[in-house]
């Protein structure tokens, strides 16, 4: 499987990677890869460690002639964000992702790639497995459950770690240099309703938001993409209105840390107005696709009969809450930065909804650069629900990594791009959340920079690599670990 991997170099990281690919790592559940990197440290003779909360740490002596280096930790995180197209058949806890070559990319059949983080394990697993590889002290730091908490970074121990210097590889923009990141949290929405027998006289249809681009809500939230849930609210809300619509279910979203790419709802409505409803939505899609027509060229709004039981609908004063805090509830960039140029300071992102058997459940969650600004944005998200009686729920979240322009890492990595590119690389900081704060926040003098190779559409069956940004970011790498200074 995947065989086309091996015919692209340079063939250490790509060989790893292919055998990544092999490994299911969803979030939470990463048992196969965790013992696949204690097999591949045994298998090579190289002290491996595993801390209390299930990070691994893997360490390899200095070459020849770097004994006196500073040591230095390479840092990737082991799970991967598991999202699919709706008529993908794919068991993520058993099946290898499905790979193929389309021009210059990676890309992965109707699945995530997992490119974030699996290219920074190669990357980091053919540096450990090459004797020929010159570089100091080195550390290889994989942690847990990146994706869905950033466990393995919030569990990591004082102490575990020796590197004075650590080189994060879960950036996804070659040609860039991050030093600094958004902090972030989550607010969930418990909002209990009750149902009712369904009206008579109505005919039950279902209501679907697909097509979208997806993404990652840090990275792609200033893109302009569009929001299904928000998207089958703007229909439902004023359906409601005009065509007196009843709800029966609701979905849309998956994961808090990615944008909602489909929708849908399953709605009553009156017989007599069904041909007006039909006229609506259509008049609703015309309308939304020239919104969108740039950012959301696939974009599909769709009305179909609905063949299920239906005897049961929301209560209406129950379905009026939720469409109008739904209505309300902010979504996209709040605040762009005052002091970095074209920088997201603040967003939020309204990530998913579900039914419980009594409860909608409403995930969605808030990036800023500055703490309280994140405070202000999660407390309004707050606000649209505690307006309907809602239970909220704010995650502790995790802290910002403030950028250091003087880094000596910074300066290190800026120069070998140069020397090897004849180009300077833009430093900057990013809207995603890096494990890098709460790294810091455990190893305050670690000197810290972010890189990585070219990954677009991350977090959607959309995400791809770039095979050429491969080969730059892993010069890159090797680079960096020549210059790393001795020893102060």
């Amino acid at each position: 499987m995947n065989e086309a991997l091996k015919t692209l170099e340079p063939s250490g990281i790509w060989s790893h990677f292919k055998e990544i690919l092999e490994i299911p790592r969803p979030s939470k559940k990463e048992e196969k890869i965790i013992a696949y990197l204690k097999d591949f440290a045994s298998k090579h003779k190289l002290n491996c460690q595993q801390d209390a909360i299930g990070n691994i740490l893997i360490t390899k002596p200095a070459t020849k002639g770097f004994e006196k280096r500073k040591t230095v930790v390479l840092q990737s995180h082991v799970d991967m964000v598991c999202e699919k197209n709706s008529d993908k058949i794919h068991d993520f806890e058993n099946d290898p992702i499905e790979v193929y070559i389309d021009d210059e990319w990676i890309k992965a059949k109707g699945t995530t790639l997992g490119a974030d983080d699996g290219i920074g394990i190669a990357a980091q697993l053919a540096i450990l497995s090459d004797p020929n590889i010159d570089h100091g002290p080195l550390e290889c730091l994989f942690t847990i459950d990146e994706e869905t908490g950033l466990t393995g970074a919030f569990g990591l121990e004082a102490g575990f770690l020796k590197a004075e210097i650590l080189l994060n590889l879960d950036s996804e923009d070659e040609g860039e240099l991050f030093i600094g990141c958004a902090g972030g949290a989550d607010t969930v929405i418990k909002m209990p309703f009750t149902m009712e027998k369904s009206p008579r006289e109505y005919k039950p249809f279902k209501l679907s938001v697909s097509g979208l681009r997806g993404g990652h809500s840090g990275d792609d939230i200033h893109k302009g993409y569009g929001n299904a849930n928000k998207l089958l609210n703007r229909i439902l809300w004023e359906s409601a209105k005009l065509h007196d619509i009843r709800l029966h279910s609701i979905e849309g979203g998956n994961l808090r840390n990615a944008l909602a790419r489909e929708a849908n709802a399953v709605i009553l409505v009156p017989e007599k107005n069904i041909d007006q409803l039909e006229l609506f939505v259509a008049k609703n899609f015309t309308e939304i696709a020239k919104e969108y027509m740039v950012t959301e060229p696939n974009l599909k709004i769709l009305l179909a009969p609905f063949r299920g039981k239906t005897d049961e609908v929301v209560a209406i004063g129950d379905q009026t809450k939720l469409f109008n805090s739904l209505y309300a509830c902010p979504h996209g960039v709040i605040a762009m930065s005052q002091s970095i140029a074209n920088f997201v300071e603040t967003s939020t992102n309204l990530a998913s909804i579900r039914m419980t058997e009594n409860e909608f459940l409403i995930t969605t969650s808030q990036r800023s650069s500055i703490e309280s600004a994140k405070d202000d944005i999660a407390n309004m998200v707050s606000a649209c629900f505690e307006l309907t009686g809602a239970a909220i729920e704010h995650s502790d979240g995790y802290p910002g990594w403030a950028p250091n322009p003087q880094s000596p890492i910074r300066e290190i990595t800026e120069d070998a791009y140069f020397n090897l590119f004849l180009s300077k690389p833009q430093v900057k900081a990013i809207h995603a959340g890096l494990e890098c704060g709460l790294i810091g926040d455990k190893y305050p003098s670690m000197d810290m920079i972010s890189f990585g190779p070219t990954i677009k559409g991350a977090h959607s069956p959309d995400e791809r690599l770039e095979i050429a940004s491969v080969t730059k970011f892993w010069k890159l790498l090797l680079s960096v670990l020549k210059l790393i200074p001795a020893k102060g």
